[in-house]
């Protein structure tokens, strides 16, 4: 990839040079014939580098090529995981806080329909913080709607997903 790049700004400095010296149509097509054959030579390249970290065309690579591209391809996938465990996290953040608005809503409610009795307030912290439900289990009259959730060791399955769900 770096020489691909050396490559680029030698030929981009060629192209500056030339640029002040055409002065005829000859050169000119000349020029843009330089241009497309060193773009074609780039994409080759490019198109190379790629089939190799999809895994093809690798029988030609030294142990240390092979070394460095598997770094490569590691330090992607944890960027990638990185990435996707913060988009998790921040949509179980919006989901936590539409449960807890429309528990709101639903204690509002229930003052409406009961009148001025005492509405069930965080009964037994029935609002969900960090995305779990804290109910707890000596509690005579749980709520209908309440999942309970509890941490488990991972089984095999579950963990070739990547989700473990016990409810």
């Amino acid at each position: 990839m770096k020489s691909v790049i050396g490559r680029y700004h030698k030929a981009k400095e060629e192209q500056q040079q030339q640029q002040q010296q055409v002065t005829s149509p000859t050169s000119e097509v000349k020029f843009w014939q330089r241009e497309a054959a060193m773009l074609k030579q780039q994409l080759q390249s490019m198109q190379e580098n790629h089939r190799q970290m999809m895994g093809e065309e690798l029988s030609g690579l030294s142990v240390q090529d092979l070394q460095v591209m598997e770094n490569q391809l590691e330090m992607s996938i944890r960027n990638i995981r990185t990435k996707k465990g913060n988009v998790i996290q921040h949509e179980n953040m919006e989901l936590c806080n539409k449960v807890n608005q429309v528990s709101e809503e639903n204690r509002q409610l229930y003052k409406q329909v009961y009148g001025m009795r005492e509405a069930p307030t965080n009964r037994n912290n029935m609002f969900l913080t960090n995305g779990l439900s804290s109910i707890r289990r000596d509690d005579p009259h749980p709520h209908p709607d309440t999942i309970h959730l509890q941490l488990s060791q991972p089984t095999e399955q579950s963990t070739n997903l990547g989700y473990n769900f016990n409810f």
